[in-house]
């Protein structure tokens, strides 16, 4: 998870300054393709370090769409709903967060849609459900191939009359669709903006072609660092810094406790799922043939003489300081089984995945291997709480639904201040009610309540972060803070779940912490509701 963030970090940054370089179509283009690329690659490799390396490159192309995306979309609305169609676009989050969290209730658990080639090559129904999160990606590359560049851009970077041909393609498009197609669009006046800098390639003529290469990659980072430093110029500077400490600590707060949350009903689980283990101590079995499951069990100071364990499920079974004499395991499955301080003797095991981590402490006399199933072999359909947990995440996304709608509706009557202050101000005193959740169900409720509030300041922090910034650097000013979202989403992920099972007063305090910070800072902000984009 962490290492996506970190792609993610990295992608804002670059595709939002990229943006502002070579234009916002272009650059959704590039970076979601990209992504499109490595989340496909991904669901094939079988090693775990080239599936990180994929996954890092797959954070690194998603992160560009976010601050890419918004201003690209911004750059094409009239300003009385601008914050509504703004709202509605941050809908389209949260439906990719449903579609994903309902394909992995529906995917991940069907252990029985996997195919192996041998031992050397496995296809689990996660790397299905990886492939499905990919197609919405493709599709937005296809559709992206028909969609014109932002009008605005092009009259930043001096492209007057491309910007008339799109602005006439608008137009010309809405008055047939209110019924008015004999109306001509016409310009009066073209206000052009001062050019601050241009590239120059250098050696284009006599240097090699790596050479012109690194030096046109120079130069758009050296562009995109010198756009980055114009954010903290006048007049954006003091908007800035703001907008910095409100979206780390909206970033925090929110990534943070939902890392905690589902951490929390998992070890909720865990307790309940522990207080109903067995005890069996000193068990003398010998000539006996073990044919059924076993769960939730420790065996302790056994002896187990010429038994035969056949076609059988071991699920969280313990044995400790047992001895195993003239035994055969075979077709076993198992998880969470170990063997600790244990000692075989004369033992065969014959098609199991008893690896040699879950032998801890052991000793092994005379025994053999053959056929032992590495990687991932439990079946999740044995496994309940994988529904349990997906269910959950699914339930959690779609509760910020009310919350989307009611930002869309009331963004531009009440303002973008008043939703984000009070937005962050709620969410941070409905933390203290986690008090009370001591049951799954009760967690579960706290999570629904918590995401529909937050999502509000998410949707008004989006708007006014594309408002404020001018559009020489609005995505390269949206880029860097959602990089920096991303860095305090991989802090809060490790804070956090650092404290799960140790305390609850600490994350519930330093949630509501930050949140209530992060939202008096916000009504610091200038309004934008009336404003015109720079």
């Amino acid at each position: 998870g962490s290492i996506v963030y970190l792609g993610m970090m990295v992608g804002a940054f670059f595709w939002g300054g990229l943006a502002d370089k070579v234009g916002r179509r272009q650059s959704l283009l590039i970076c979601m393709s990209v992504n499109g690329f490595f989340a496909f690659l991904s669901s094939f490799v079988q090693g775990y370090g080239f599936f990180l390396f994929c996954r890092l490159f797959s954070g690194f192309g998603i992160g560009g769409a976010m601050p890419t995306v918004f201003s690209y979309f911004s750059e094409v609305l009239a300003r009385e709903k601008r914050g509504e169609h703004l709202s509605w676009l941050c809908m389209f989050w949260m439906i990719g967060g449903i579609y994903a969290s309902a394909m992995a209730w529906a995917i991940i658990p069907h252990y029985g849609w996997s195919f192996s080639m041998g031992s050397a090559y496995q296809f689990h129904s996660w790397r299905v459900f990886v492939i499905v999160c990919a197609l919405p990606c493709v599709s937005s590359v296809v559709a992206l191939t028909f969609m014109p560049e932002s009008p605005r851009f092009l009259l930043e970077v001096g492209k007057h009359d491309e910007a008339w041909m799109i602005l006439k393609q608008i137009h010309d498009t809405n008055m047939r669709a209110r019924g008015q197609p004999e109306k001509v669009f016409t310009v009066t006046r073209i206000k052009t903006p001062k050019q601050i800098d241009e590239l120059i390639e250098i050696e284009s003529d006599t240097g090699t072609w790596y050479r012109r290469c690194f030096v046109r990659i120079r130069t758009e980072l050296y562009g995109i660092w010198l756009t980055f430093m114009r954010c903290f110029n006048y007049p954006v500077k003091d908007n800035t810094i703001k907008l910095t400490a409100v979206w780390f600590t909206l970033s925090f707060g929110y990534y943070g406790l939902s890392v905690w949350f589902p951490d929390v009903i998992k070890h909720l689980q865990s307790d309940e799922y522990a207080s109903r283990v067995k005890y069996f101590r000193n068990e003398e079995v010998s000539h006996f043939v073990f044919n059924f499951t076993l769960e939730n069990q420790i065996h302790s100071n056994g002896e187990y003489i010429n038994d035969r364990f056949i076609m059988m499920k071991f699920k969280s079974v313990t044995f400790e300081d047992s001895l195993f004499k003239n035994c055969v395991f075979e077709d076993i499955t198992s998880l969470n089984t170990y063997f600790r301080n244990c000692t075989f003797v004369n033992t065969t095991f014959y098609n199991t995945d008893l690896e040699q981590y879950k032998f801890v402490d052991s000793e092994l006399i005379n025994c053999t291997f053959f056929h032992v199933r590495t990687g991932c072999q439990i079946s999740f359909d044995d496994d309940y709480s994988a529904y349990w947990i997906y269910f959950v995440n699914f339930l959690g996304t779609l509760a910020v639904l009310p919350g989307n709608i009611v930002s869309a509706l009331l963004m531009d009557r009440i303002g973008r201040l008043t939703m984000l202050g009070g937005s962050m101000v709620l969410s941070g005193i409905s933390c203290f009610f986690l008090w009370f959740g001591t049951s799954e169900s009760m967690m579960i409720g706290m999570l629904c309540l918590y995401n529909g509030l937050t999502i509000s300041a998410w949707n008004s922090l989006d708007v006014i972060t594309v408002e404020l910034y001018p559009t020489d650097r609005r995505a390269t000013g949206f880029g860097f803070l959602n990089a920096l979202c991303k860095a305090a989403a991989v802090l809060g992920n490790l804070i956090f779940g650092s404290l799960v099972g140790i305390t609850k007063a600490i994350p519930i305090l330093l949630a509501s912490t930050v949140l209530v910070c992060g939202g008096l800072v916000g009504l610091r902000l200038p309004d934008t509701r009336t404003q015109v984009l720079m």
